[in-house]
């Protein structure tokens, strides 16, 4: 389910007006900016050849003048941070700018440039660092920077919308664009970005803005939203879109899975064009300012977002706390879009900057990514961010406490994505079901700094292929609670997930689940204290960082042998096995045999005593479990001791084993040996906890292992006394929860269930139940591999066994089985007290809401959308529940509401204000694309002829069929 346009601009700050954050706050942000710039300048000078006089051509590493220029013509430069002196700094900027002005292919060179990808990206930064050095720069280097600008933008257009020759593969893929596996909007963006420079600094020529506007309002495109909207944007209409680059729930996909990260490319590449248009003194471009289904692309962003103020990576392997570069899209949408929820994200991520840029590898901002050129692009678009902030003075900032409050939203984002979200206040959880990344990710208080979620790395789920999904999606506006539920089907049996509005997290593993934690010494990072601390019903543990490569030292009773082998059982997933050092009693240099060795990595050099050279098992043993190294220690040796300093291919697991006669083994200890074991509950540092009352948790290093079964993971809560509650009573094969409340339940099987859940407490759950002695009988029904979450929407204090409750709704429940006395408490606080006689009774709780809702449209994203026709109010009004909003056509207007999947539609309400309603029809289409009278529909749309002094309309209500 979607969130409508309304509340979501509601919730970004867009329609209420914020408290106002000090002014310092907003001036440390542009102030941290400049000293990370410093800082930052000691890698910067890493990249000057001095033999050449010149920075480096290598992974475009001269694009430090960016930051060099923004560091010589703003601010206080202070050379003991930048640790060279500003001259130096100038002259090796100068030169560079001379030297790579004049090789650019575009001025006559030959070493760089023309070339959309990447060079074009670097030219911007290099032109801009130019334009904010022009008077230092004499006139062949002037000449030379004006001709890469205009003759970028030449053959830019010169292009059309075909490829690129000279990028190879790289493509938008003409202007139709793409959005499974890998979208276009970067690609689309790269285009645009080509031509900034000289439409910014040279103005109009022959069908440059007519380029540079297609290419950036078909960025974010997606066919069923743009055809319904009108809205021109430099003079164009948004329906004349042609790409498709989004998933149909404004999703990007890129690299075959979800990432965040490449959706922000709609920000950052507008936060490059932006500074160029700023700088240059010309007005911005009406497509940076009023950007086509913008604002829905920005809604995945919040909705995946961390407390760092970047989104979660849970589908990419090395684009997490990229810091640098995840900087410029909030610094655009901040100040160029005046986002007050991007400029509480761009507060707290800037309040990290110097923190992560002081963990080593010091001074560098795009630190835990493996792509060079990154680096310099970060520098580069720090720069950037700090122009911006001096150009256009910054949003407020909503206020921090209020930040994911205002962005609690459940999203099923589909199979094909294989994403289900659920943004709180408290956490932030993904069902994540795409193909080599399955995983139940849970990221408590939004720290992205606690579990490991990005990329391949399991969490929970096994990491196996889902072959059925079945969702369902609670929504506070249709369902009075935030909360999603999914049933997974594996080849081998089933799973259970679900998220509730309190943060908490309720899973049904089928085998062991796996959570890895981020156990670093980062000063000034929450968290990040150099050792985590695990507590639980069985004592209390730290776990310090381990710092480097794993080195396990183990220890036990003294056994005679003459051989000693490393026995693996769990490889590295990628690599195999690999030890730079096998030491037995401290000794080295033995001799040593292996199952396999790749070349160059033979079992001898794993004794040999040198800390730079290493055992690996063959490439095409590296699947191998059972690989071995052994080492012969020549007589018979009373071992004790065994040391393996291993290298990024570490075993999970392994065991070590003597012999006397290298034929005949005995085991003599096993890795891992838990640093922890606790049944029941176990509390992760004090910022998140685990219940599992199946068996025991334990923890070996940076790794929890939670037992198959049924586990609940908290934010905050009371583990000990949680755990100590009895758990519901099922039929076989369904699992339940009641954490915090809320009854979540579990079919993991192929047949619908119909039986009993014996329940704790008096808790009333929409459908029937008896009271018992303790608690209550549920009655059950539940469909095949199906999951749900149910509200608390009732207590009964002081009710006696034997009560039939049926709840029907959140505000009404029917009592028999009376007489009986006792005090109804509706989950909002309204208590009243029933008296119950012979004859049944239903109570309905005054102003309360019957949620759920039937309605079709309830909630669900509306078109016209991010940008509105003249006359129009927001669509979405129609749909909010609210009987104080309407939508306003305006001249002959028209809205669509996306249903999510296709529907059978029943009846049909419309609800006008007072007055005429204006000639009107309603329409359907399955694609977004044709429309017509079938009610088998996705898209369902009001057409109406509406001139001033008609009626708007305040709700459409559409029943299922």
């Amino acid at each position: 389910m979607l969130i409508t346009r309304r509340l979501f601009l509601t919730a970004t700050g867009l329609l209420a007006l914020a408290p106002k954050a000090g002014a310092a706050e907003l001036a440390r942000v542009k102030d941290t900016y400049y000293e990370v710039l410093l800082r930052h300048t000691r890698w910067a000078e890493t990249q000057f050849d001095a033999t050449a006089g010149r920075y480096r051509r290598t992974d475009f590493g001269f694009a430090v003048v960016l930051g060099n220029a923004v560091l010589l013509t703003r601010g206080t430069y202070d050379a003991a941070l930048a640790g060279v002196e500003k001259d130096v700094l100038r002259q090796h900027t100068l030169a560079t700018i001379r030297h790579f002005a004049a090789s650019n292919v575009l001025a006559g060179g030959t070493e760089w440039g023309k070339t959309l990808f990447w060079d074009t990206t670097f030219q911007s930064y290099f032109v801009l660092a130019a334009r904010l050095l022009w008077q230092d720069l004499d006139a062949p280097t002037r000449a030379d920077v004006e001709a890469i600008a205009r003759g970028q933008a030449e053959y830019t257009t010169s292009l059309g919308t075909a490829d690129d020759p000279r990028s190879g593969s790289w493509t938008p893929n003409g202007a139709t664009g793409g959005y499974r596996g890998d979208t276009k909007l970067e690609e689309m963006g790269v285009y645009a970005q080509a031509l900034t420079p000289g439409l910014a600094w040279h103005g109009d020529g022959p069908g440059w803005r007519e380029a540079f506007t297609r290419w950036s309002r078909n960025e974010a495109g997606l066919p069923a939203a743009d055809l319904a909207n009108p809205s021109t944007v430099d003079g164009v209409p948004i329906s004349a879109n042609t790409a498709t680059n989004l998933h149909d729930t404004f999703l990007v996909e890129n690299h075959g899975s979800f990432g965040p990260h490449y959706q922000e490319e709609l920000w950052r590449t507008s936060g490059r064009n932006a500074v160029h248009f700023l700088l240059a003194g010309r007005p911005l471009p009406e497509v940076l300012t009023r950007q086509p289904n913008g604002e829905l692309l920005w809604r995945t962003i919040l909705a995946t977002m961390s407390d760092a103020g970047e989104p979660l990576m849970p589908m990419v392997n090395d684009r997490e706390h990229l810091y640098g570069r995840d900087v410029i899209p909030l610094a655009f949408r901040s100040t160029v879009l005046g986002d007050a929820m991007a400029a509480r994200a761009e507060v707290a991520l800037a309040s990290r900057l110097l923190a992560y840029q002081a963990h080593p590898p010091v001074h560098r901002l795009a630190k835990f990514s493996g792509e060079p050129k990154y680096e310099p692009e970060a520098r580069a678009e720090l720069a950037i961010s700090y122009l911006l902030h001096e150009l256009r003075p910054p949003a407020t900032p909503v206020p921090e406490e209020d930040f994911f409050a205002r962005v609690a939203i459940t999203i099923d984002h589909g199979a094909d994505p294989g994403l289900l979200t659920h943004q709180s206040a408290l956490a932030w959880a993904g069902t994540v079901t795409k193909q080599g990344f399955t995983k139940f990710a849970w990221q408590p208080r939004h720290d992205d700094w606690l579990f490991k979620i990005s990329g391949a790395t399991p969490m929970l789920l096994p990491a196996k292929a889902v072959t059925g999904r079945n969702v369902v999606v609670h929504q506070q506006v249709r369902d009075g609670f935030d909360a999603t539920a999914a049933l997974l089907r594996f080849a081998d049996g089933f799973a259970g997930t679900a998220t509730l509005p309190t943060g908490t997290i309720v899973c049904a593993l089928p085998q062991p689940g796996r959570v890895d934690v981020h156990n670093l010494a980062m000063a000034g990072m929450p968290g990040l204290t150099g050792s985590r601390t695990y507590t639980g019903s069985a004592g209390r543990v730290s776990v310090p960082a381990r710092e480097g490569f794993r080195v396990d030292e183990l220890t036990f009773s003294g056994t005679t042998a003459r051989h000693v082998r490393m026995v693996g059982v769990t490889p590295h997933p990628t690599y195999g096995y690999s030890l730079f050092d096998f030491e037995v009693n401290s000794r080295q240099k033995l001799p040593a045999t292996a199952s396999s060795s790749d070349p160059g990595y033979e079992p001898a050099k794993a004794t040999d005593g040198d800390p730079a050279t290493r055992w690996a098992v063959a490439r095409a043993e590296r699947g191998r479990a059972d690989s071995w190294i052994a080492v012969d220690l020549g007589t018979a040796t009373t071992v004790r001791t065994v040391r393996l300093r291993w290298e990024t291919a570490a075993a999970g697991a392994y065991r070590i084993e003597t012999s006397e006669n290298g034929t005949d083994w005995t085991t003599a200890a096993e890795y891992p040996r838990p640093d922890l074991s606790t049944p029941g509950w176990l509390d992760v540092d004090g910022r998140a906890g685990f219940v599992a009352r199946s068996g025991a948790i334990t923890v070996q290093g940076d790794t929890i292992t939670l037992p198959a079964g049924l586990v609940e993971g908290y934010v905050r809560a009371d583990l000990r006394a949680i755990a100590a509650e009895p758990a519901p009573e099922c039929p076989d094969r369904v699992r339940a929860s009641t954490a915090d409340g809320f009854l979540t339940l579990f079919n993991l099987s192929d047949a619908d269930v119909t039986g009993t859940v014996r329940l704790r407490g008096t808790r009333l759950y929409r459908g029937t139940q008896v009271t018992t002695s303790s608690g209550t009988d549920y009655a059950l029904t539940l469909p095949a591999a199906t999951a749900r979450v149910e509200a608390p929407w009732f207590t009964a204090r002081g009710i006696p066994p034997g009560i039939t409750a049926v709840v029907h709704d959140a505000g009404r429940v029917t009592f028999r089985g009376g007489p009986a006395r006792f005090t109804l408490t509706h989950r909002d606080g309204f208590s009243l007290p029933v008296v119950l006689g012979p004859a049944e009774r239903t109570v309905t709780v005054p102003g309360a809401a019957a949620f759920p809702f039937d309605d079709l449209a309830l909630g669900r994203v509306t078109f016209p959308n991010s940008v509105l026709p003249p006359g129009m109010s927001d669509p979405a009004n129609a749909v909010d529940g609210s009987d104080r909003t309407a939508w306003t056509p305006g001249r002959d207007g028209r809205m669509v509401v996306d249903l999510g999947a296709p529907r059978a539609v029943g009846a049909v309400s419309l609800g006008w204000t007072e007055g005429t309603p204006p000639p009107h029809t309603v329409t359907y289409s399955l694609d977004g694309k044709s429309y017509g009278t079938s009610k088998t529909a996705r898209y369902v749309a009001v057409s109406t002829r509406w001139q001033p002094g008609h009626a708007s309309l305040r709700s459409l209500g559409l029943a299922p069929g």
